[in-house]
């Protein structure tokens, strides 16, 4: 497989660009992923992101846990982004991800982006056949506790929570992530959905799901620039993905405009081709 450099604009912000990866079938070896990866560092792109899912829908058979492709990936590189896209907080532990985003990061060196949103059930059932939570608003709130430890874990002061869902009594997560003050965090949600944009605006990025139109992504980064503006912060750095084509790696398609910078992500579903090309 080979990976060319992503294509530069004079005439935008700068745009990086990052390949999302779905750890399934051949790409369920970690070892691969993280060669595709030192390429894809070598070749001028600036993060790899990779699916977390514990099943997916037919026919796909083989699946990695996220976490230990990110270490591969973490070992095999030495400037690219990398991190979950998305990790679904809800069927996680936030203490045990605390833990694994700090050691995740002091690994890497500072490079990592921590991707988070509910989940779905609907593309493999991987809630239902493990007895998660099915009810999205309940998962929005175990979402929005679990980010708030997370914050406060990564402060490496004592951890103070008493929860809905999740108690955390005066512990310390140290070390700390080489990351200062914390680990960026970007908000996964669907285009016209308001809430997934309001938890977006506390925190570093969006990342929108299934974008059919440039023009989304511009009124997307409008109503994420004054939601922090109405709490006093700086305006979120946007992200965008290109839908999947074929069921193999294609020629990557840079956006013609992605307003005020940020990234462009492009997915990568199959798994047998062997080029990605300008």
């Amino acid at each position: 497989m080979s990976f060319s450099h992503p294509r530069r604009s004079r005439s935008i912000a700068p745009v990086r660009s990052g390949v999302f990866l779905p750890p399934f079938d051949e790409l369920a070896d970690p070892g691969i992923v993280a060669r595709l990866s030192a390429e894809a560092e070598e070749a001028g792109w600036h993060g790899v992101f990779v699916w977390d899912h514990v099943r997916w829908r037919e026919p796909v058979v083989d699946v990695a846990d996220a976490w230990i492709t990110l270490t591969a990936i973490a070992t095999s590189t030495e400037r690219i982004r990398l991190g979950p896209m998305v990790t679904p907080l809800a069927r996680r532990r936030p203490v045990k991800v605390a833990r694994e985003t700090a050691t995740l990061d002091r690994l890497s060196q500072g490079r990592l982006t921590l991707g988070v949103g509910l989940g779905s059930d609907r593309f493999g059932n991987e809630y239902s056949m493990t007895g998660e939570e099915l009810d999205d608003r309940r998962r929005a709130r175990m979402l929005d506790e679990s980010l708030k430890i997370l914050v406060a874990a990564w402060s490496g002061e004592p951890v103070r929570h008493r929860g809905e869902h999740y108690t955390v009594d005066g512990m310390r997560f140290l070390p700390r992530p080489v990351q200062r003050p914390r680990v960026p965090v970007w908000v996964a949600g669907y285009y016209g959905n308001a809430k997934p944009l309001r938890r977006a605006a506390r925190h570093q990025g969006f990342f929108p799901v299934n974008l059919e139109h440039p023009n989304q992504l511009a009124e997307i980064v409008a109503d994420l620039t004054m939601l922090r503006t109405e709490i006093g912060r700086d305006a979120a750095e946007p992200t965008t993905s290109s839908p999947p084509s074929r069921p193999a790696l294609t020629r990557r398609r840079t956006p013609r405009r992605v307003p005020h910078g940020g990234w462009w992500s492009s997915h990568r579903r199959g798994h047998r081709s062997t080029r990605c090309a300008e």
